[in-house]
């Protein structure tokens, strides 16, 4: 896994081979940001990145200017290799939270301008955290919720829902207030 673009481009971060999350591809990070790139200003936004897992997408993010990055991993192993990865890149602009991602969206208080969630492609309830994240209006005016999922799930009944882009098995769904 590398860092695609920005300050930290081309950096390799290697989880331990006991690694049990799913990281995004490069080639999928790649096209996100590409669109992202396109919507907004790095500099000038706050992003909440859910089930972090590697933490790349917040990495990503850091690399590109992002000063403003609230990361949430509940499993203690994960949050350690994201804090070890932190710590060695000088990064302050990401603030790791260890927790449960639905009990952090239930309790937070805070807007943002991106939220980005790559939960487990076979995790029950995924299809609740567009629900959670337009009735806590946790998003700024023209916010987007980027929800990283499988082929096997369809969001495009969601009001909010505007499109999926499709990278291998990758799929972002894209909402927007």
């Amino acid at each position: 896994m590398r860092i695609v673009s920005g300050s930290y481009k081309g950096r390799v971060i290697s989880p331990p081979k006991s690694f049990r999350a799913r990281p995004t591809t490069d080639t999928a990070k790649e096209g996100l940001f590409n669109i992202l790139n396109n919507n907004f200003y790095f500099e000038d936004i706050s992003v909440l990145d859910l089930f972090s897992g590697t933490g790349s997408i917040s990495f990503e993010f850091a690399s590109r200017g992002c000063n403003s990055i609230q990361l949430i991993e509940i499993n203690s192993s994960h949050f350690r290799f994201i804090n070890s990865v932190i710590n060695k890149l000088g990064i302050e602009s990401i603030r790791p939270i260890r927790t449960d991602a639905f009990k952090f969206l239930k309790s937070c208080k805070n807007k943002f301008d991106i939220i980005f969630a790559d939960p487990p492609y076979d995790l029950n309830g995924i299809e609740q955290i567009p629900e959670i994240v337009f009735s806590r209006n946790l998003l700024n005016n023209n916010g987007w919720l980027i929800l990283e999922h499988s082929n096997h799930q369809n969001f495009s009944e969601n009001p909010h829902f505007t499109e999926t882009r499709k990278y291998g098995n990758v799929n972002f769904s894209l909402f927007k207030i």
